[in-house]
This record gives C-alpha cells, structure tokens and sequence, in this order.
C-alpha cells in the first residue's frame, strides 16, 4: 500500500544572501494511512519549511531545487496553482504557529471557517453554519456562538489556536500537517486537541505530520520521528528508539533540555525579600467587561476577581491556568496597559493606578513586558534593530549607546548582531520570540511581565533562555511575572505560584507545594493533563 504522503530527497534553496544554500537539504520520509509522524529540531532547522513546501506555500524567492512530495500519487511539486487550491482542505490542511497571523483580522471567526466550507461543500449556509459550530464545540472553544461573530483580536491566544484547529479539521483531510498546534494552548486543551487528532486518525485514518518542540506531545502522540537540524535530517525513528536510545547526540541533547515536572532546583530568595516594599503588587485586582448597551443584552464578563500579589527582587511568581481563565489580563492589569476595573496597582510602594500619560513614564521603564505572540507585538515596518533600541531612546538613551547595548543582548538570546539590521518576517517563531525579550531587557527594568515567553520556542534554546531569565535576575534582582501554560517550564522557573480559573486564584504557594500536592480539584486537573507522562517514564528508564 503506497503511503499518503511521501517526502523523498527533498532539498530547498534558500534566496542568496541566506544564512546557509539550503533551507532544507536531502529530507525523505513517508507518512502511512492512520500513522503520526512528529518532526523535531531547534528554531531555524526548517521545520515549517517542509510543511509550507508540502502545502505549496513556500515564501517568494524559495523552490524545490530537487527532490519531490507526492500526496496520494499526486506530485506536487509540479501541481498548478488551481489543482493544489482544490486539495487545500479536503485532501491536506495545516495548523499554523502563529494564529493571529495566520486569521484574518477583518474577518469574524465563523464566516473564515465558513469561507472554505462555501469553496468545497455544496451545502446549504445553515448547515454549514452547524457544522461549524459543532467543530467549535469538540475544539472546546466556549460559547461557539459568540466565537463564531467574533473577530480575532477579541480572544485568547489560546481560543485564536482552537479556531486555527477547527479550521484544519472540518473537512476531515487525509492528510494533516500541525505546526506547533499546541504551542499556545494550555495543558488542558492540549489534551483535548491531541485527543480530536487521535479521533480523526481512529474514524479517518488521517496521516499526520506534527511539527513540535514539546517532547511530551511526542510521547503521547508519535509513531515515527522525524530529526532535523539546521536543513539537514540527523535521525529518523519509532518513538521507542528516540526517546530511549537516541543515535545522535543531538538528539541526546535536546532530550536533556526538557525540563522536568518538579524539577527546578532555585536557589532561595528569602534574603532578597527582606525589602520595605515589593517591587509591584497588585491588591485586590478586578476587571470587568460589559457588552451591550440594553440592559436585557448586557453581558458582563468578571475576567479577573480580586486577584493579589506581590513580586520581590530576585522572585519570579508564575501565573498557571486554562485559556481564558485570566491570566493575561492580570498581567496587563499589573503593567497598566489596560485599567482594572477595581483594586490596586503598587509599584515599590506607591499607588500607580490613578497615573496615566507621562506620569506613568518611570513605571513603563520600571516594568516590560514579554508578549505570547512576538510576530503581532514586532513592528513589521522596522527593522528588530529599531524595535530594540526604540524604548532605550524614549527614555533618553543616545542611539549609539542603544544600539551598542541591542548588540550586547543579541548575542545573549544566542542571535548574531547583524542579524539587527532584517525585518521581522526574515525570521523563525522562536527567534522572533527571542527578539522580543531582548527589546524588553533594553530598557533595563526592574520588573519582567513575561506573557507566555518561551512557549514558541524548541526545548534546547527554551532552555537556555530560561537559564538566560534567571542570570539575569540574579545579576539585577529583577522580579518577574511568568506566565505560562507548561507546568514543566513553571516548576523549573518559578518561587511561587497562582493557579487560575474562571478569573480567580483557586491555589497559591511555594511551586514545590503545590505541583508536588495540590490541594484544588482544579490544580490536580491541570498536572493530570500535562501530554507525556510516558516520557517521563521512559527518560527515567
């Protein structure tokens, strides 16, 4: 029986100037009916650029300089741009990383589902309409149908990524390409999108390529894996042998970068507690959104319900929970880029809530903030260079000591200086993420808001960012606000910990505490969700 899809001696040139002559070099594997192949390697190792190649969208300037892809006998290398537009949906279809890039910001959530459903289906506009609200539902997206009149930008990262998932499924394709679907979604909602996958394989048959950072996924899902490092395929293999006995050792080492459940090993920071104030704080935080302006419409949504917290010099508190449980507003509550609707904003002591316009000018420099989604928070008109050095020179820097500091701090995040001078779109997810916290350390605070910072990031530079964080919160006794939906990665990172749900912190304590017993219903749901309680089991074997 001949595979769905098969990759044989694929190699892609890169446009020159490129950092190397080829995106991907020599790549070749195949994907059988009902089978999960997961591809693995670090940002910049082309994985995104095989799926894009699969799928015929290869960026301008790049092409197949050899090699081919075949998809149930069909070359598609050599597809019009007519014949590849028809199999786009029924027969192959893609998750993107990055969903608020990849939705249509204009449009209203439903009618983008539904602009595929109208180019494919013969069926009429409700049933289609049901259709989609039923695969909203299975991608636990609340409310299907407020979300199918919403816009984008008016949900979570988390909700934007089931959206991206519901799309890529409702036709049911044979063919099922996943480019880190999982990234911005919480352990909970993972499991279940890991879950639907796993049904459409069962009911289907659907091969799937899933490109992931996260070894636990691959545990959970992977039949065959697939080892990529810089365009080039390192080692190819069942799960089993991967995992347990890897050949290369890069791939030794990109095992020993996960991060363990319970296994953050900070020193403690109780000495540097011994402060008059915290350096911010928020007292009972509160934020309420209303719609509609009758009252028999008006929907009042409490986002946030009397939420406090303190962060001290050298402390990092982690902010763990489900998409859509608060966790982001808080954030932006506390760095004063929205207004709580109650409750207190304290920065070393002194209120901050009732500052606005230049007066809230020393807080900005005080505290940045790291957003979930670099790509939407880059300006893609300017260079990194200029994003960098833009809040330096704000606040009165010279631009060539801004620029000599952006320097400095792109090699920090492992990117090379010159790299400056290129537009965001020139890079991977994770190097953009990376980007993104070096402009946030430009302006040297006091206090980092990291919203989601290494979620798009593989697990060898995760790591090293990480170990980046805690130099230097040590080197500055830097707070920090982390945010995160990896239970590993806040177990690793974090002192203390906030559980939320529905607006509200169900739990709080030291991490060890509560990762190790937790005493909410809530909390033990979250840890019983996290993908890869096989790996664990077979690293420790």
């Amino acid at each position: 029986m001949l595979p769905i899809l098969s990759v044989q001696n694929l190699s892609i040139a890169l446009p020159q100037g490129g950092e190397r002559e080829f995106a991907v070099s020599h790549i070749s594997f195949d994907i059988e009916r009902g089978q999960t192949v997961c591809l693995l390697g670090e940002s910049g190792s082309g994985k995104s650029i095989i799926a894009n190649a699969i799928m015929g969208l290869l960026p301008a300037g790049m092409k197949a300089a050899e090699g081919q892809i075949v998809l149930q006998g069909q070359d598609l290398l050599h597809a019009s741009a007519l014949r590849l537009r028809a199999l786009r949906g029924p027969v192959m279809s893609m998750v993107f990383q990055e969903p608020m890039t990849a939705l249509n910001p204009v449009m209203r959530c439903g009618a983008q589902i539904d602009e595929m459903l109208a180019q494919h289906l013969d069926m009429a506009r409700a049933q289609r309409r049901q259709m989609i609200l039923d695969i909203m539902a299975r991608v636990r997206l609340p409310d299907p149908e407020r979300i199918y009149a919403a816009y984008p930008h008016q949900l979570s990262g988390g909700q934007r990524q089931r959206i991206g998932v519901a799309m890529a499924l409702i036709l049911k394709p044979a063919l099922l390409i996943c480019d880190e679907p999982t990234t911005a979604v919480d352990v909970t909602t993972q499991a279940e999108i890991l879950k639907l996958i796993q049904e459409l394989q069962t009911e289907h048959h659907t091969a799937v390529l899933f490109i992931t950072h996260d070894f636990g996924v691959v545990a959970e899902i992977a039949d065959e894996v697939v080892v990529v490092r810089q365009g080039h395929m390192v080692e190819l293999g069942s799960k089993q042998q991967v995992l347990t006995v890897p050949a290369r050792p890069y791939t030794r080492m990109l095992l020993n970068a996960v991060p363990v459940l319970g296994g953050g090993k900070r020193p403690p920071v109780t000495a540097r507690s011994a402060v008059p104030h915290p350096l911010l704080e928020a007292q009972n935080m509160g934020k309420i959104y209303a719609s509609g302006f009758l009252p028999r419409h008006r929907r009042v949504v409490h986002a946030v319900r009397n939420v406090s917290l303190q962060v001290r010099p050298g402390e990092t508190v982690g902010i763990v929970g489900e998409s859509g449980s608060g966790k982001s507003t808080l954030a932006r509550c506390m760095a004063r880029l929205i207004d709580p609707s109650h409750g207190d904003v304290l920065a070393q002591g002194r209120s901050v809530v009732q500052h606005q316009g230049r007066a809230l000018s020393p807080f900005r420099r005080m505290v940045q903030v790291i957003f979930q989604d670099p790509y939407r928070s880059l300006n893609p008109r300017r260079t990194v260079g200029a994003s960098i050095i833009e809040g330096p020179c704000n606040f009165g820097v010279s631009q060539a000591q801004a620029w000599a500091h952006a320097e400095a701090l792109m090699e920090l995040v492992q990117l090379s200086p010159a790299a400056l001078h290129r537009y965001p779109h020139e890079f991977s997810g994770g190097q953009r993420q990376r980007i993104s916290i070096a402009r946030a350390l430009a302006c040297q605070p006091k206090v980092l808001i990291a919203d989601e910072a290494v979620s798009a990031l593989d697990v060898s530079v995760q790591a090293q960012i990480l170990q980046l964080l805690n130099q230097v919160q040590q080197q500055l006794d830097l707070g920090m606000v982390f945010i995160t939906h990896d239970l590993r990665v806040a177990s690793q990172i974090c002192d203390h910990v906030l559980v939320m749900h529905q607006g509200e912190v169900v739990e709080s304590g030291a991490v060890e505490q509560v990762f190790s017993a937790p005493q909410h219903a809530y909390t033990r749901s979250l840890l019983a969700a996290a993908p890869g309680r096989d790996f664990a089991f077979l690293r420790s074997e």
